[in-house]
């Protein structure tokens, strides 16, 4: 039964390898911003749970910041993935326009609560 398993997630990993290594760059960039983005949150948590939370709007506006940042990406990445029919008419541009005037309202609203 181990034997299974483990031979079941190696075909899952490389059937999953095989499939993102059609996914497009530009895509593939935008993957790599939400894992930055989500490992900055991480890293903000981990930090807080070691030294402490003394300014909490601090660190409460830095991992809302990277949360929402990453919310976006996906976001944009949903709209500017070409097999993505339900965005087929949007162009690329006013995605990213989109995501841009969304990331700036966002941080104006986390810079306000920071004080």
């Amino acid at each position: 039964m181990a034997k299974s398993n483990a031979s079941d997630a190696q075909a899952l990993i490389r059937s999953l390898r095989s499939a993102y290594a059609a996914t497009p760059t530009n895509l593939k960039i935008i993957d790599l911003y939400v894992v930055f983005a989500i490992a900055t949150a991480i890293i903000q948590v981990v930090y807080m749970g070691i030294v402490g939370s003394f300014p909490f709007n601090s660190f409460l506006s830095g991992v809302l910041s990277c949360v929402g940042t990453a919310v976006l990406a996906v976001c944009l990445r949903s709209q500017v993935n070409k097999e993505n029919k339900e965005f087929k008419d949007l162009p690329p541009e006013r995605a990213f326009a989109d995501f841009v005037l969304c990331n700036l309202v966002l941080h104006l609203v986390i810079m306000n609560f920071l004080g």
